[in-house]
């Protein structure tokens, strides 16, 4: 299908290409063996050739991008059709037909189930409805971020004008060369709107039913905070702060526009100057010695950095400052969790805590941190059994997974399987139905003991607090 697809390309404009394509490219059909030996050719591209030979390698890597991502597109919608016929024939109902074939293109793609379900939702568009749009990336002339582009804009449209809208703009593709996002976006709507008037306004009323508020990591121990609101509330909140920003900026205040802005955010939101003492849960995870902090900082582990749930390692410096703060305020409850001095393996937590629900279920989200499928760095909101519960699965730690909600439901499609794997923390392997395999391993906590194998004197001095390695805080 790719062969084809570069065989009938019609010459670029830009790029010249070489009479003796066709020469160079296999008669047969594309099969997976033939496409990774052309990702080992790749490795050995010629390097030692002019300035302008390399323009024309990135070009043409770039067609080859665009080319391999409508080839996956085809790939998706077949795979979906054919496991859907599958599913049908086994009796399955219509409408738990095609449960977790997005899971496995993401598995595939190596990606989160949330990108692969938009992957697979782009395919079937441009298969069924953009025929020009998925030509055009056929052929290299658009990137697959620019055919997603022309799909998202008109989601809100029938059949009929979204085609009407392909054929306007992708039946020459030549005619977006030089055109951005935004001028693409831009003359996509103005299109979609004379189409349909009312199916734009209808759209824009469920925009804003989905306002939202989500947070993010971000580098350097930041994190992203972001509203989705609709136009005339987010204006106004920007607006306000930037106001309380000026006023404190003219009364002498020596924090730049931007520090006020956001210190003005976190003090109206919470209702204290800081948010080091807002009594709100969190997980922070850290040795004893990084919490007490009473090493030297050269290889005794009191620099370990700790981790905080749902961002990452954060400096035990930090660490330490946000504990003493939490305590200070009496909004901090220690709880150790056990470890094996060997492997790092969490085994069990105790639960002295005031309030501890669900203490099994919390141990594993602490444990997995994020969502244990490939890929997917979800948080954990489900906690599976691996092997079924009907099928005599123990209700415990070894066969307990945290799980994100679209994970979990994808595998209560026909033919997935989920078993632990014996290995040094939780493996779980995942069997799709395709029988591919693929395994994840639980993330080592703060303090893991290869860390001390290179100081023998060290691991026997902490021996005794191995297993009582780190605390939840």
């Amino acid at each position: 299908m790719l062969t084809g697809a570069l065989l009938e390309a019609p010459a670029d404009p830009l790029v010249p290409v070489p009479d003796a394509l066709s020469d160079a490219l296999p008669d047969d059909l594309l099969n997976s063996a033939v496409i990774n030996a052309w990702v080992d050719r790749l490795a050995r591209f010629d390097r030692d050739v002019p300035d302008t030979e390399r323009i024309d390698q990135l070009r043409a890597l770039e067609r080859l991008k665009s080319a391999a991502a409508a080839a996956q597109a085809r790939i998706a919608v077949d795979l979906d059709t054919s496991m859907r016929a599958g599913q049908a024939a086994t009796g399955l109902p219509a409408q738990r037909q095609g449960r977790g074939v997005a899971a496995q293109v993401a598995l595939a793609r190596q990606e989160s189930p949330y990108r692969g379900g938009r992957h697979l939702g782009l395919a079937k568009v441009l298969v069924a409805e953009m025929p020009h749009t998925l030509t055009a990336l056929a052929h290299g002339a658009i990137s697959e971020w620019r055919a997603g582009l022309l799909a998202q804009e008109t989601i809100f449209l029938s059949r009929e004008h979204r085609q009407l809208v392909d054929a306007h703009l992708c039946a020459d593709p030549t005619g977006l060369h030089g055109w951005g996002d935004r001028r693409l976006t831009g003359e996509i709507r103005k299109i979609a709107y004379r189409l349909d008037p009312a199916g734009y306004t209808r759209r824009r009323a469920k925009a804003e039913s989905e306002r939202r508020v989500t947070s993010r990591p971000a580098p350097d121990v930041m994190a992203r905070v972001t509203a989705l609101l609709p136009v005339a509330h987010g204006v106004a909140v920007h607006a306000a702060l930037r106001k309380a920003a000026d006023t404190a900026i003219a009364a002498g205040d020596g924090r730049t526009r931007g520090q006020l802005m956001a210190d003005t955010l976190v003090q109206r939101v919470t209702g204290q100057a800081t948010a080091d003492g807002v009594p709100v849960e969190i997980h922070l995870i850290m040795t004893d010695r990084t919490l007490l902090g009473e090493g030297q900082g050269d290889g005794d582990g009191s620099e370990q950095p700790a981790q905080l749930a749902g961002y990452g390692p954060i400096p035990a410096g930090l660490a330490r400052r946000l504990a003493v703060s939490a305590a200070e305020t009496e909004t901090a409850w220690l709880r150790r969790l056990y470890s094996r001095p060997d492997s790092g393996r969490l085994v069990g937590m105790d639960s002295t805590r005031r309030v501890f629900p669900a203490g099994l279920a919390r141990f594993i989200e602490i444990r997995g941190q994020y969502c244990t499928t490939p890929w997917c760095d979800a948080p954990i909101r489900h906690i599976d059994h691996a092997l079924p519960h009907h099928q005599n699965g123990a209700t415990s730690a070894d066969n307990g997974n945290g799980t994100c909600a679209q994970c979990n439901y994808a595998r209560q499609a026909p033919g997935w399987k989920v078993r632990p794997e014996p290995g040094p923390r939780h493996t779980p392997r995942i069997t799709t139905p395709t029988g591919h395999g693929h395994h994840s391993t639980a993330p080592a906590p703060p303090g893991h003991p290869r860390s001390e194998r290179r100081h023998p004197a060290g691991r026997r001095a902490h021996r005794a607090t191995a297993e009582r390695a780190s605390l939840l805080i």
